[in-house]
């Protein structure tokens, strides 16, 4: 197997949704708390005891929603484990908060592919052309939604221009 070029493997657009910095000291005042309720309801548990387990883990459940990677590459838009090669998208829509509760309210599809963050207030909205895949369109939060629609359109355009 010969390697890609550098060329076709650089990400265009990469963005990691990290979780904004006052969900930490919010999950530690959590914790504490929780952690003096059991301290308080159960006083045959050292009192020490409760803090030392429930703070961490309250720490440990913000740590996978802080590891999710949106990525434009020029063959494949991924989005944590999913991926989409590129040629399949039709159009991209950047959309603003109340953008993103429009497509994802009442009226959205129930095959769309959806990976969103309440903390994120904008998204893209990635329109499908693939005939063998249900999925009508992704819904992706970003920050940066004009650039990754613009990323997204350019490399699905010069992958459509490759194919043909």
């Amino acid at each position: 197997m010969t390697p890609e070029s550098p060329a076709r493997t650089v990400a265009a657009h990469q963005e990691r949704l990290r979780l904004p910095w006052w969900a930490w000291p919010a999950a530690l005042l959590a914790g504490a708390i929780l952690a003096t309720e059991l301290m308080l309801g159960v006083p045959e548990v050292p009192v020490w005891l409760p803090y030392a387990v429930v703070v961490p883990l309250g720490l440990l459940v913000l740590l996978p929603l802080n590891r999710l990677l949106v990525e434009v590459t020029p063959d494949e838009f991924r989005v944590d484990d999913a991926r989409l090669p590129v040629e399949f998208i039709s159009a991209v829509v950047a959309l603003d908060a109340a953008g993103k509760r429009e497509a994802l309210g009442v009226g959205s599809h129930p095959l769309a592919f959806v990976v969103q963050r309440a903390w994120i207030g904008p998204a893209v909205q990635v329109l499908l052309d693939d005939p063998a895949d249900p999925t009508p369109f992704w819904v992706v939060s970003t920050r940066r939604p004009v650039e990754l629609a613009t990323t997204l359109l350019e490399v699905s355009r010069r992958a459509r221009v490759e194919r043909a």
